[in-house]
């Protein structure tokens, strides 16, 4: 038996797609511009929430449509790749007042900068942990996550 979502439920992702385009009509620039980090807290935060979502789609679909998981596993590893990124970015921008650019690896060492700016390495370091568990490093580092099934 196939199970759907119902058709009654409340679909808000058009509403956080809208507002990601409204967010960049009006906050972003044309023009060369350093991203802040701020901005680049609150766009890994999306990304960690959209991996979250795509996870919880892929483990429902387990059972029911293995291709289909397939697929939105492969969307998942795609979108913990580019959370890593920006993660990336962010401590590759300049720290607000001072200037001064952090060496990731101090991410790693657990306080890197102190509350409010750690929340982004504690939200990084959870979902690591998730991807560890749910994602092979082949996976990972794969070209190519489109998993074929005949």
């Amino acid at each position: 038996m196939s199970r759907t979502a119902s058709p009654t439920a409340q679909d808000f992702v058009p509403f956080a797609t809208a507002a990601l385009d409204f967010h960049r009509a009006l906050n972003v620039p044309g023009g060369p511009l350093v991203t802040t980090r701020a901005e680049l807290d609150a766009l890994h935060a999306h990304l960690i929430s959209l991996h979250g979502l795509l996870d919880a789609h892929a483990a429902r679909t387990d059972q029911l449509v293995p291709i289909e998981r397939d697929q939105l596993s492969a969307a998942r590893t795609r979108i913990w790749q580019a959370a890593d990124h920006v993660h990336a970015a962010y401590h590759a921008a300049p720290r607000p007042g001072s200037g001064e650019v952090p060496d990731r690896e101090a991410c790693q060492a657990g306080l890197p900068e102190g509350a409010p700016e750690l929340t982004i390495c504690q939200r990084h370091q959870r979902t690591a942990h998730l991807v560890r568990r749910r994602t092979t490093p082949a996976d990972l580092h794969a070209p190519f996550t489109g998993l074929v099934r005949h």
